[in-house]
């Protein structure tokens, strides 16, 4: 087997990746905002019945299959697809449990299932599940997580995002989960909230110093985050802050009051994430940890590939 097709489903977005296991390497990829969500309603929409739910997302799947097949001018159809995310959770393909933490960080003991390749679908698929702790939980996360994995030292593991997640390991062991709801709260509040009217949407990110965003954070270390994010209107109010460095504060003040929990925790920090929010938690880190700790940086998308690899490689030796 030289080649995988790895499938990272999220709740908004869809990436299907065509991967050569010697290196790893990206050989072409399909993606859409066809999350999870978005094809389960689609589903609903259809009045389809439970028992045709598997095949409405299975076509989803085929789709972007044909779409990259078409690219290369070859079939891929003796490869397996690993999926991991959101479709083995109550709005995907099927059900899966999670995990309970404590698991192991080379993802010998995650929860999976196989689907053989027919007539109608000619890939073997291997569904990845999720974790939970009693209060808690991920999916997608996991597998990311038992790609970074180098050693067995005591690090927390921030995977940023609409729900960001903090997973806590030592000795090889992931012991708990930490959910912050920074990126859904940050569009509630500035898109539905009386905050939108002093904010500006603004995808560029500053190469100089940005006092916006800092002033955001240093926020979010002296205050309450319910007094503190009036201030995005009383910025506007009294002319501190333009609409689009409103925004900045806004995300300054979120991603503060997310990293502040992790002040006087001994353990060492990863960030994982390939998005522009890494150079917004890399410099929200610097101003709240204050230089005590290394901040160390994982690719996401490159974990996502590596731990569905070591799935793979554990099913197929046993």
């Amino acid at each position: 087997m030289e080649k995988f097709l790895s499938c990272d489903w999220g709740t908004s977005s869809f990436r299907l990746r065509l991967v050569e296991i010697a290196s790893n390497k990206v050989i072409t990829e399909d993606s859409s905002d066809q999350g999870i969500a978005k094809v389960f309603d689609s589903w609903r929409e259809a009045g389809q019945q439970e028992s045709l739910r598997f095949a409405f997302f299975l076509e989803r799947i085929e789709q972007s299959i044909q779409s990259m097949e078409g690219r290369m001018n070859y079939s891929f159809e003796k490869y397996p697809l690993i999926i991991s995310g959101m479709a083995c959770s109550t709005l995907g393909m099927v059900e899966l449990p999670y995990k309970d933490v404590p698991f192991s960080t080379d993802g010998s003991d995650l929860v999976t299932q196989i689907i053989a390749a027919d007539n109608d679908f000619k890939h073997d698929i291997i569904f990845i599940s999720g974790a939970r702790t009693e209060n808690d939980a991920m999916r997608g996360e996991e597998t990311q997580l038992i790609g970074c994995i180098h050693n067995e030292q005591e690090q927390v593991y921030i995977f940023p995002g609409t729900h960001s997640k903090h997973v806590f390991v030592k000795n090889g062991k992931v012991l708990d989960i930490k959910t912050y709801m920074t990126g859904e709260f940050f569009a509630l509040l500035s898109e539905k909230s009386i905050l939108s009217a002093s904010i500006e949407r603004t995808n560029k990110i500053k190469t100089e110093k940005d006092n916006a965003f800092e002033a955001g954070v240093k926020e979010s270390l002296l205050s309450n985050l319910l007094n503190s994010s009036f201030k995005v209107r009383t910025n506007h109010l009294f002319q501190k802050f333009s609409p689009q460095e409103n925004f900045r504060y806004l995300s300054g003040l979120l991603i503060g009051t997310e990293l502040k929990e992790l002040v006087g925790v001994n353990y060492g920090i990863t960030l994982v994430t390939n998005s522009y929010l890494c150079s917004q938690y890399e410099a929200a880190y610097r101003l709240v940890i204050n230089g005590t700790k290394r901040l160390q940086i994982q690719n996401a998308d490159e974990a996502m590939i590596k731990g569905q690899l070591k799935v793979l490689n554990r099913m197929i030796k046993a």
